[in-house]
């Protein structure tokens, strides 16, 4: 498989800088640590014009700690951060993933994109001139979410100033970012109507993650979800809505994510080390799951899976 190294790359034609910093001198035994950032779906919650009892309370009391999806990646020997996703709650995550140690930076050294859908990349303005500014901050995209970025306003003004510096990935062509981490993209069916959807195999040095935030229902993949938990340590998969009862006022042919319930039934004979690996994610405002103390939290935990929590973190 040909590898695709990008760890600092930069595109001359837009004025890049190339960066290289010393790595740490004494780096912690793991280096590398991967933090959930967010579990939400991409409008958040509470929801834009929710009325019903999940999001009432939370008008009125906000939850610092209900963040659209994202995960952050810490290697501390290189002293570097790494986004996955860049959502509307872009500006506390990275405030988060910063203070994780005083010598990481506030912007983070890469960005890795699933798709367009708001959720997914909105955040990316707050790179531009109204917000930060920032200089060649690296986005890695796909060929068409690249076009997308390049070619349609207001994004492609972030390219044009310098704010973003859009790296090309392709499919199941790995990233090496050091000799500590590499990243891996590979599509998966999704509604595509600006860009392909890619969920991102993420390894470290000792163990390996699986992030796919937004799927169709699983039947639809080219490839085995199976094989794909066989070869990690960790999973985080789609977890938008818990089952159909949630979506009564929706056309559910226009948003087929699996429900967590056909998930756990797919899952439901593989060994307990398996579904041990498996943490639901990307969750709507409406999903049970959200609630700590809800029946369905208890179903899914008792039948050997995990809900992935703002603040968790493994080390890879």
């Amino acid at each position: 498989m040909k590898r695709l190294i990008l760890a600092f790359a930069c595109l001359s034609i837009l004025g890049c800088p190339l960066v290289i910093k010393e790595p740490v001198k004494h780096a912690p035994i793991s280096p590398i640590e991967l933090v959930v950032l967010g579990n939400l779906q991409d409008a958040g919650s509470p929801h834009i014009g929710c009325t019903k009892s999940c999001c009432a309370k939370l008008f009125k009391k906000p939850d610092t700690n209900r963040k659209v999806v994202s995960l952050g990646i810490v290697d501390y020997f290189n002293q570097t951060t790494y986004l996955f996703e860049a959502t509307p709650d872009m500006t506390s995550q990275l405030k988060i993933l910063s203070k994780q140690d005083t010598a990481l930076p506030e912007l983070p050294n890469g960005i890795f994109l699933t798709h367009a859908h708001i959720g997914h990349y909105a955040g990316l303005m707050y790179l531009g001139k109204e917000a930060i500014n920032a200089h060649c901050t690296p986005v890695y995209a796909m060929p068409r979410m690249q076009d997308f970025l390049t070619s349609h306003g207001p994004w492609s003004q972030l390219v044009m100033l310098d704010n973003i510096d859009v790296l090309p990935i392709k499919a199941n062509e790995p990233i090496l970012l050091n000799d500590n981490l590499t990243v891996t993209p590979f599509q998966v069916p999704h509604r595509d109507e600006f860009s392909e959807t890619v969920g991102y195999t993420i390894k470290g040095r000792d163990k390996t993650a699986l992030f796919i935030p937004d799927i169709d229902k699983w039947e639809k993949w080219d490839s085995s979800i199976f094989t794909a938990i066989a070869m990690v340590d960790y999973t985080f998969v789609d977890a938008t809505f818990y089952d159909g009862d949630e979506i009564q006022s929706r056309d559910i042919s226009e948003i087929p994510h699996p429900f967590v319930i056909e998930t756990m039934e797919l899952f439901k004979d593989l060994p307990e080390t398996e579904k041990a690996k498996v943490h639901f994610i990307h969750m709507n405002h409406t999903n049970p799951l959200l609630d700590p103390n809800s029946a369905q939290t208890k179903a899914v935990l008792k039948a050997g899976f995990n809900i992935a929590r703002f603040g968790d973190s493994i080390r890879l």
